[in-house]
């Protein structure tokens, strides 16, 4: 745990849906240098049923206004992430922003420099990155035990056909569509992995009945010694593992089996026994070795979504990086629009 700054750092959220009962404010409360000071709540003001000395905020400008907000969390739609963190920047306050950063990378460039000029923290929500299975793929990579990678595949694939009931979801916008819904995730995951490729190549599809939005994306990072695919889409009933990684000296496969966020939902909280421990039987598949191949069963890490709190709280409070920095965020919205732009054209192209 960090050291403790002389006074905790007052959070409001900008929403106290699903994201922020479950993904944000579980773990503000939980660190001894947060308070969670409240929520801007638009029709129902629920955030003080469940933590009474939070204040419902009737407005943005309530928020942007209070003097002790210190930092703000933008998770709301991502139509609404450029204009909302932008103006909480303006206001002096440090800012966690959801995915997708921003509607492009020219909006991510934007906030991204406004905070340096106002010397200020700005941080991209990836808490994928601390998802039980892809610290386990992550840890593997890095053993050096597959040799140089010469091929990889990240997905997030669902089987869910339906539409969403949430409007700002399948409206056709700037925030709209599993490229920057879901795509966020695995885009992010891959340049942790293997940084910016050479190039994009993307398609992008509408496959649900009466769907308006993009809800398939099938991208090509191409480098220069390996190629990786990121993909998403919602007829995935009985997927392949999400995570395959093939190198010169073996292959590693692997499910998406992080519980946090189905933990999380059903009110158990970070720190309880149990917490972030895949179950039993979602163990990778190492193959290494030609000649006579070894099969290896790979437990993964307990997920920890702690970890971007914890890096946040450093960041402010200790002038350290975030945990997810602006940059971060440029890079994977850089990638967005060169694959919009690669599926618009039918070809490879500079992200």
């Amino acid at each position: 745990m960090a050291e403790l700054h002389s006074s905790v750092i007052n959070t409001a959220l900008l929403s106290f849906g699903m994201s922020g009962r479950v993904f944000h404010a579980p773990f503000i409360e939980a660190h001894p240098g947060f308070r969670l000071a409240g929520s801007w709540e638009r029709s129902r003001q629920s955030i003080g049923e469940h933590y009474p000395s939070a204040r419902s905020y009737a407005s943005l400008d309530d928020v942007l206004g209070d003097p002790a907000i210190q930092l703000v969390v933008v998770n709301t739609p991502t139509l609404t992430h450029y204009d909302y963190a932008r103006q909480a920047l303006e206001h002096g306050k440090h800012v966690v922003v959801e995915k997708a950063f921003a509607g492009d990378a020219t909006e991510a460039r934007e906030l991204r420099d406004l905070a340096a000029r106002r010397n200020l923290k700005l941080a991209v929500f990836q808490n994928r990155r601390w998802d039980s299975d892809f610290q386990s793929v992550r840890k593997v990579h890095e053993s050096g035990r597959l040799g140089s990678i010469v091929e990889a595949n990240l997905g997030y694939c669902r089987y869910d056909p339906g539409l969403s009931p949430k409007l700002h979801k399948e409206e056709p916008s700037s925030g709209s569509g599993i490229v920057k819904d879901l795509g966020p995730h695995v885009i992010d995951q891959a340049l942790v992995l293997f940084g910016m490729p050479e190039g994009v190549f993307a398609d992008i599809a509408i496959t649900r009945e009466h769907s308006r939005v993009d809800d398939y994306f099938d991208i090509l990072l191409r480098y220069v010694d390996k190629r990786v695919h990121v993909r998403g889409g919602y007829f995935f009933r009985e997927p392949l593992p999400e995570y395959s990684l093939f190198g010169r000296n073996g292959c590693f496969f692997k499910r998406r089996a992080d519980v946090q966020e189905s933990q999380l939902q059903r009110g158990i909280a970070p720190g309880d026994d149990g917490y972030g421990v895949e179950p039993a039987g979602a163990e990778g598949r190492l193959i290494t070795g030609s000649e006579a191949p070894d099969a290896d069963s790979v437990s993964a890490p307990r997920g920890n979504y702690a970890a971007f709190y914890e890096g946040m709280y450093d960041a402010i409070a200790h002038d350290g990086p975030e945990p997810v920095t602006a940059d971060d965020g440029v890079r994977v919205m850089r990638i967005i629009d060169a694959a919009f732009r690669s599926h618009g054209e039918g070809r490879l192209v500079e992200p």
